[in-house]
């Protein structure tokens, strides 16, 4: 499957041929624009390329998993013509960053995990508010209707918001992504496959954690070293999941350091 892209990069003058460029991948629910002010400061020096991964922002719907999301990366990415490529992915993106990582080493230049572990976790049904499959939507919308129309499901300001994101408004409105396909992949996006013993991705591999987040542990270490023996791990104080929002400036500086190795 053939994601949508929006692509940055400098001008010509500028650019350095010796970086790879980087390719950014969001988390559930997400955008390729969740990672934007990233994108705008490694786009300075190098091409880069933010992806909405399969049902969610502009790409296609259809059947979620680590496996079929790595394979519309690497599709992309030979459409393109953007491989080997440094992979920076939060989340769901994280995974199927490391997939992609495991699968295809010789299209991964480089690789950041941002708070995700290759290990089940990183979302589960309790966090998904419940009704948003059976929502109905009136015959017209605004953004202030669905803030409104959403209020009930999902009290919290910043999640409300990044689900707002994920409507289309106007006429005739609805969900924009695909909710159902999301749904249906529920327990694979929260798990993780098992690997054959002696596959790793030997590129370097750094992981970042927030302080507060539970999605990367002491127990994960194990599996970590086994599958990426090269990585390193950096934790953002105070920070929780949402690493890129609760820690901007600190988190955009260990990705520009990584992204010079």
């Amino acid at each position: 499957m053939l994601l949508n892209v929006i692509e940055r990069g400098p001008d010509t003058q500028d650019a350095n041929p010796d970086l790879p460029p980087v390719v950014l991948l969001h988390g559930m629910f997400g955008r390729a624009r969740n990672l934007g002010f990233v994108q705008r400061r490694l786009a300075t020096t190098r091409r880069t390329l933010a992806l909405d991964l399969r049902n969610h922002g502009e790409s296609p719907h259809g059947p979620a998993s680590y496996p079929t999301m790595a394979d519309d990366v690497r599709e992309t990415l030979a459409y393109y013509n953007a491989s080997p490529a440094m992979l920076l992915g939060h989340s769901m993106g994280g995974k199927t960053a490391m997939m992609l990582a495991l699968t295809h080493p010789e299209l991964v230049h480089s690789l950041l995990v941002a708070d995700i572990a290759p290990a089940e976790g990183g979302f589960t049904r309790m966090d998904i508010p419940t009704g948003l499959e059976n929502l109905e939507f009136p015959a017209t919308l605004d953004r202030a209707g669905a803030d409104a129309l959403l209020h009930p499901l999902i009290p919290n300001e910043a999640v409300r918001q990044l689900m707002i994101q994920n409507m289309r408004l106007g006429d005739n409105p609805g969900w924009e992504i695909g909710l159902k396909e999301i749904m249906d992949g529920l327990p694979a996006i929260m798990g993780w496959p098992d690997f054959p013993e002696g596959t790793v991705y030997n590129g370097p591999t750094l992981f970042i954690r927030g302080e507060i987040s539970p999605y990367i542990q002491p127990k994960n270490y194990p599996a970590m070293r086994a599958l990426f023996p090269h990585y390193t791990l950096e934790t953002i104080s105070g920070a929780g999941h949402w690493v890129h929002v609760d820690a901007p400036k600190r988190f955009a500086e260990l990705v520009e350091d990584f992204a010079k190795l």
